[in-house]
C-alpha cells in the first residue's frame, strides 16, 4: 500500500531514477536558542520543535508535551513505551526516569536530532533499557514484530514545513493501533486551529475504538489519546490517580481529568445519536 507523505524528508529521499537506490534524506539544519534558562530546539526556522529548562533537564518543560503524558491516567506500570519523533527527548528522558522497570524506545528518521539530543540535551546513551533509534516511524509501526507489544505510544511527527505531523493517514494511525496492547494508549500531538487537525482527527476515528483531545495548551497544539477499546471512565478513580501522578511527577494531571470530562460532555449529542 503506497502512503503519501509529504514532507521535506520524504522529498529529498525520492529515488533518482529507475533502479537506482534512494537518496539519503535531505534535513533542514538544526539551531538552538536560549531564553529565560531554556534551550530551544529549532529546524532552521522560529518554530520550537523541544525545550529543556537547563536546571532541570529531565523536566518536561512545554504544556502540549506534558499532555502527551496523560496515557499515565490509564497505566501505572507501563512496560514498554516508544516515542516517534524525539525532539529534545524531553518525553524519552521523563520515560526512562519515571518508570525504571520499563523498555524505553525512541525512534527519529534524522541522525543530526538524535546527535544534538545527546551532546546538548542530556539524552542518556542506550543501555539494556534504552534504545534510540534511526529509522522512519512508518517503518517502525508497520514492522510486524512490533505489533502488540507497546503500552504507550508517544507520536510528535513534525518536520521544517510545520504543516502538521508528517504521517496522518488512516493506514499510519492503525499500524499505530496494532503496536498497542490491548490496554495501550496512544498520545498525538496534532495542530489545533490548523487545516491537518481535521484530517488526522478522522484518521485516529478511523483506527481507534476512542478518540479523546484535551483542550489546546497556550502554544495550540491538541493532544489527542487513542484507544484499542473504549476506557471506562470512573472519574473518581483518574482525580485520585491524578493526584498520585502529581505527587510523583509534579505534572498537572488534574487537568488532564477535567480535559477528559469536558471532551466527554461535548460528546455526548454525537453519542446519543449513533449509539
Amino acid at each position: 500500500m503506497l502512503i503519501k507523505r509529504n514532507s521535506m524528508e520524504a522529498q529529498g529521499n525520492t529515488k533518482a531514477g529507475p533502479g537506482k537506490k534512494p537518496r539519503k534524506p535531505k534535513f533542514a539544519p538544526i539551531t538552538l536558542s536560549e531564553e529565560g534558562g531554556v534551550v530551544f530546539l529549532h529546524f532552521g526556522n522560529e518554530w520550537i520543535q523541544g525545550a529543556m529548562r537547563i536546571r532541570k533537564p529531565d523536566w518536561i518543560e512545554l504544556t502540549y508535551a506534558q499532555h502527551m503524558m496523560a496515557w499515565m491516567l490509564f497505566n501505572k506500570e507501563p512496560q514498554h513505551l516508544v516515542q516517534l519523533g524525539l525532539g529534545t527527548g524531553a518525553l524519552t528522558k521523563f520515560c526512562y526516569r519515571q518508570f525504571p522497570e520499563a523498555q524505553v524506545t525512541a525512534i527519529d528518521l534524522n541522525p543530526q536530532v538524535i546527535s544534538v539530543c545527546r551532546s546538548m540535551f542530556r539524552l542518556p546513551p542506550d543501555d539494556d533499557r534504552l534504545s534510540v533509534m534511526e529509522m522512519d516511524a512508518m517503518d517502525f509501526v508497520t514492522d510486524a514484530n512490533n505489533h502488540g507489544k507497546f503500552d504507550a505510544l508517544q507520536v510528535d511527527l513534525y518536520d521544517a514545513l510545520v504543516q502538521g505531523p508528517v504521517l496522518d493517514s488512516p493506514e499510519f494511525y492503525e499500524a499505530c493501533a496494532a503496536c498497542l496492547t490491548p490496554d495501550g494508549v496512544v498520545s498525538v500531538n496534532l495542530f489545533g486551529d490548523h487545516p491537518s487537525y481535521a484530517k488526522n482527527f478522522k484518521a485516529l476515528k478511523y483506527a481507534f475504538a476512542e478518540v479523546i483531545c484535551l483542550p489546546p495548551c497556550h502554544e495550540g497544539n491538541v493532544v489527542a489519546l487513542g484507544f484499542n477499546k473504549r476506557p471506562e471512565l470512573d472519574y473518581e478513580a483518574l482525580y485520585e490517580r491524578a493526584d498520585q501522578i502529581k505527587t510523583a511527577t509534579k505534572l498537572p494531571a488534574k487537568s488532564w481529568v477535567n480535559g477528559i470530562k469536558a471532551w466527554m460532555e461535548k460528546d455526548k449529542p454525537w453519542r446519543s445519536k449513533t449509539s
